[in-house]
């Protein structure tokens, strides 16, 4: 029997920000259970996703929990977190 593994990585800017404590825990630990479901069933339905509107290489999409919000896109079924951070720090980078 054979298992396919995906993966969820985060930019080192999203790892550098969890650490310095720009990004609360219980928010972090949302969006990475979050992901961990959307690895798990690859529906994006689940939560509150929208694609990023723009003249982009790749489709991104935005995850939405309170004031937060994940910039993500999708590869070969892996999940790539880009950003993460208040709400009007990623209008300001995305749009």
């Amino acid at each position: 029997m054979y298992y396919i593994v995906y993966m969820i990585l985060y930019e080192k800017a999203v790892q550098k920000a969890f650490k310095k404590g720009d990004i609360p825990r219980k928010t972090i630990t949302f969006f990475h259970n979050a992901f961990l479901s959307l690895d798990l069933t690859k529906d994006l339905n689940l939560f509150n996703i929208t694609k990023i509107k723009g003249n982009y290489k790749r489709d991104y999409y935005r995850l939405r929990k309170g004031k937060f919000r994940a910039i993500l896109y999708i590869d070969n079924n892996d999940f790539y977190i880009v950003y993460i951070g208040k709400r009007e720090e990623v209008y300001d980078l995305w749009q």
